[in-house]
């Protein structure tokens, strides 16, 4: 393992991993929160759902976009002092969008401001974890950190819903702005990294912002927009949907991104990652299983929810309570793990983990029937939480290890860059499959119906192109209702929604298990050894091989 110091025991106490884990928590909570919370925020703003989603939207594509960045920046000023920065525009940004009287202010406050604060605080979060624990004791310090993150996740549902209910939706983000005030307060007890005297690469700054951001921007418009074709009366660029030149235009500017970092190292210029860190297997490895994780993750969190709250119509303190089961279990994987067992293999571990998550996957999949409950997510939840838990254990340590110490902010900003991009594809990979699922599957249903009179089979079939939204039987029986669909009609259609609906989820989980399978063919460069052993060499001078044990 490559390492400029080794920092002591004594600097891994409780207080600083609470303080790093309560942060990471903080930092993934708000999208969480929000997503139970759409309607309501929505009515309390005098805006559109469409509206809100455009702030999570843009929270998601500044946090992406300026990560790397951001990881420089940790460099330049030095990881605590950068980690406070950031707090301090992420608790102005909480307090904003506290007292936000309309959209426009919202989007300051939350999409703009928390974004660029986690942006900083992220990837100095990963370096201080670094600084403040001996190699040995990386792995759980990492592992717990990453749980807090993936329980926000879990745990949002659940306190958007109860907070949201009783009281308001405001309350989350001032509770933000005192948790930002108690972390500043204690961030004295954490060891720093000293700043290092280097300049900002402004120029591969701002191709690594335009680069993501298209790819993210058309990753997340998918959904509305279509991955290729145009949806018909949607919008299109020379025939083609919009997703398309935006993804290319981004693979194109990451290209040249890529090159100029290469051409300022050449040159023996100071370039905002450096090239030699792409090469590196062991890094390149841990990256890589973060991507799949982010976007297995990210996938099954959302679909599990709507069928907890659209098909089973369980409302936000319900479906949260459903999902906690994960939470809990990643919490204890996350912490047993190296605890237990301290010289594991990581590569081990992490097969181990994404097996879990794919039998919790396969379990979800074969649940979906009809009269299915709730009770059948109790299983697949813990599997679930077991192989994130397992995950979050060991990658972690796995990429900061890769490096010497002074290169772990920029690792934290790749890292970071690499779950938000995963998160993104996940959502929407997974949601576009669904509604396309759920939109041929109604169509086919209606149309293979004889007691739905040809006329709305026509009607049906014109007006459902475009994309059938995820109704429970109570919307879907409003909107009939509302349209004088006759009953033996109406009846009729919510049979075909609820069949429909269940080959959607069945079909979105099939292909999260599939991508969670995918990730296994990546496991070699994942390393034997566990972090911190003696012996253990140092990865570009025995790289790891691809083969499997």
């Amino acid at each position: 393992m490559a390492t400029d110091r080794k920092p002591t025991a004594a600097t891994g106490s409780g207080l600083v991993l609470t303080v790093l884990a309560s942060s990471q928590f903080l930092m993934t909570l708000d999208a969480s929160v929000m997503n139970v919370s759409l309607a309501t925020v929505a009515a309390d703003l005098g805006t559109t759902i469409t509206g809100i989603q455009t702030a999570v939207t843009l929270y998601t594509l500044v946090m992406a976009t300026l990560m790397i960045t951001g990881g420089k920046i940790g460099t330049i000023l030095g990881r605590r002092r950068a980690f406070a920065v950031g707090l301090g525009i992420y608790g102005l940004g909480s307090f904003v969008t506290t007292v936000a009287p309309n959209l426009t202010v919202l989007l300051i406050g939350w999409s703009l401001l928390e974004g660029i604060g986690a942006a900083l605080i992220m990837p100095a979060i990963v370096a201080l974890v670094a600084a403040n624990f001996p190699p040995e004791r990386r792995s759980a310090a990492y592992g717990l950190v990453a749980a807090a993150g993936a329980a926000a996740i879990a745990a949002g549902p659940l306190i958007g819903g109860a907070v949201t209910t009783f009281a308001s939706w405001r309350y989350v983000f001032l509770g933000e702005v005192v948790l930002v005030v108690i972390i500043l307060l204690m961030l004295r007890r954490i060891k720093d990294v000293a700043p290092a005297k280097v300049h900002l690469d402004l120029a591969g700054s701002a191709l690594s912002v335009l680069s993501l951001g298209m790819l993210v921007f058309g990753v997340l418009r998918s959904s509305e927009w279509g991955w290729i074709q145009a949806k018909p009366g949607g919008t299109e660029i020379l025939g083609l949907s919009p997703v398309v030149w935006l993804l290319l235009g981004g693979s194109v500017l990451l290209y040249v991104f890529l090159r100029w970092q290469t051409h300022l190292a050449d040159r023996g210029g100071e370039p905002l990652i450096d090239p030699r860190l792409l090469r590196n297997r062991q890094l390149t490895g841990g990256l890589s299983m973060f991507f799949a994780q982010f976007t297995v993750q990210a996938g099954v969190f959302f679909a599990v929810p709507l069928f907890l709250s659209v098909v089973l119509e369980l409302n936000a303190l319900q479906t949260g309570l459903r999902i906690l089961p994960l939470s809990l279990a990643l919490l204890v994987a996350a912490g047993g793990i190296p605890k237990l067992w301290p010289h594991a293999s990581p590569r081990r571990v992490v097969r181990l983990g994404l097996m879990s998550m794919i039998a919790g996957i396969l379990f979800l999949v074969a649940g979906m029937d009809p009269g299915a409950n709730a009770a059948v997510v109790a299983v697949p939840m813990v599997l679930l939480g077991l192989g994130l838990g397992a995950l979050a254990a060991q990658l972690g340590a796995v990429t900061v290890s890769a490096v010497t110490d002074s290169q772990s902010a920029e690792v934290g900003g790749l890292q970071n860059t690499a779950t938000n991009l995963g998160a993104s594809l996940g959502t929407a990979l997974i949601g576009s499959v669904l509604i396309a699922t759920l939109s041929a599957s109604i169509v086919a249903g209606i149309q293979a119906d004889p007691a739905v009179p040809p006329s709305v089979k026509e009607q049906a079939t014109t007006e459902l192109a475009t994309g059938v939204p995820f109704l429970s039987d109570t919307e879907l029986r409003t909107k009939l209702e509302s349209a004088a669909v006759p009953e033996d009609t109406s009846a009729n259609i919510l049979e075909v929604n609820s069949t429909a609906r269940l080959d959607a989820l069945r079909v979105a989980f099939s292909l999260a298990a599939f991508l969670a399978v995918g990730a296994l063919f990546f496991t070699g460069r994942i390393p034997r050894q566990p972090v911190g052993a003696p012996d253990r060499n140092d990865i570009d001078a025995t790289p790891a091989s691809d083969n499997p044990e």
